[in-house]
């Protein structure tokens, strides 16, 4: 079993907080997570899956079956499938805010799961849960499996290309013929198709919703709609713009990424390493690879930006300590990476001293420069941790 890096965290958090949510997409390992945890938990627990028949009539008179188990962890899996729920939680715990009564595992954002309820503020923690990082499985397989099959743990796991390509056909189609409508989103199934593919094709750009519009004929209004559900269900990352403090003209529109990268391939019809290598979409899709990771492995003890300026001095990963940029990020899918006058601009204007270009497969971190290290992901995280603390 993959060691998830939430797990110590979610452990510590039930320890003073009434209630603690896992949010994410689907077939991420919530639910595996929880299962887990519940070998670890220092009371009783009951395990609810909403989806399960049986376990929704018990819920019929929710607040009988919590008062008869006041003394456990309730775990409720596919929380955003009974909405209603969520006022009766936050009455239950206010008569009683003992730490760690319950577990909810959601598939959608805390906005998209309140949208229609009152939330839970000051009586839960929300922890997201990605499908499997690098530093999760980095001893599993090779690095490049990660980056082609994604991190869903049964692509991920799958060494059958068929099996892959039809199960994230299956996935796609749950989430968008019935997720996204269960979230609140009544739209037509072909449109959100037809835009997820396009998204996928723009994976790594600047966001252009003009563009979007006119192609799907849709208006503004409607893409940004569809885009937010899409984010706020942890499939699509929408990378902010950084631009304080400097005094020059940004680009302030966002870039917007598939968040997995085997989600991604499938869209594109890719299906192994050397698909990937002669499709035009491979430096973008490296770079959203290692943005991904960045992000995942290290939290939210940081922030996460992009930087470009309208003459093209530009990074792709900027990682924000409090409001001071600490380290750039290039991406780079090449063997022989150099330096470009682009990069150093960005340097240069936002004060960074720890900054990597991260490409593919490099044996050994090197120097380019004084304050340039060049290394594969496993490289960054060993170098950017020591800098960071030096």
């Amino acid at each position: 079993m993959v060691e998830r890096l939430l797990k110590n965290r979610l452990l510590s958090v039930i320890e003073f907080f009434p209630a603690v949510a896992i949010l994410g997409s689907r077939q991420a390992g919530k639910t595996t997570l929880a299962k887990m945890v519940m070998n670890f938990l220092h009371r009783e627990s009951f395990y609810l899956d909403l989806e399960n028949p049986l376990d929704r009539s018990r819920l019929t008179n929710p607040l009988a079956f919590f008062s008869a188990n006041k003394e456990k962890c309730i775990i409720i899996d596919e929380i955003q499938r009974n909405p209603e729920l969520f006022p009766i939680l936050r009455s239950v715990i206010d008569e009683d805010r003992k730490p760690g009564r319950f577990i909810l595992l959601g598939s959608a954002s805390p906005e998209l799961l309140f949208i229609s309820s009152e939330s839970l503020t000051g009586r839960i923690v929300y922890l997201e849960l990605t499908p499997f990082l690098f530093c999760e499985i980095k001893k599993l397989k090779q690095d490049n499996d990660h980056w082609i099959r994604g991190g869903y743990p049964q692509p991920f796991l799958s060494d059958n290309s068929n099996f892959r390509k039809e199960w994230f056909k299956s996935f796609l189609t749950t989430y968008i013929e019935r997720d996204l409508r269960l979230l609140g989103l009544n739209a037509n199934t072909q449109n959100l198709s037809r835009f997820f593919i396009m998204l996928a094709h723009q994976s790594g750009s600047i966001l252009n919703r003009s563009s979007l519009s006119k192609s799907l004929e849709l208006n503004l209004a409607t893409i940004s709609n569809y885009l937010s559900y899409f984010e706020k269900g942890y499939l699509v990352r929408v990378l902010q713009p950084w631009y304080q403090n400097i005094k020059k003209r940004l680009v302030k529109s966002p870039k917007v990424y598939i968040r997995d990268t085997g989600l991604l391939h499938y869209l594109l019809g890719i299906n192994d390493y050397n698909s990937v290598l002669v499709n035009p979409i491979v430096g973008h899709s490296w770079e959203g690879y290692v943005i991904e990771q960045v992000i995942g492995c290290l939290g939210d003890e940081y922030g996460y930006y992009y930087y470009r300026t309208q003459d093209g001095t530009e990074c792709d990963l900027l990682i924000i300590n409090g409001i001071r940029p600490v380290c750039c990020i290039e991406a780079k899918f090449s063997s022989e990476p150099r330096m470009t006058r682009s990069f150093t601009t960005c340097i240069s204007d936002l004060g960074t001293k720890n900054n990597f270009i991260v490409i593919p497969n490099c044996l050994h971190s090197f120097n380019i420069s004084e304050n340039i290290t060049v290394s594969d992901l496993e490289g960054f995280f060993k170098e950017f941790e020591k800098q960071i603390h030096s």
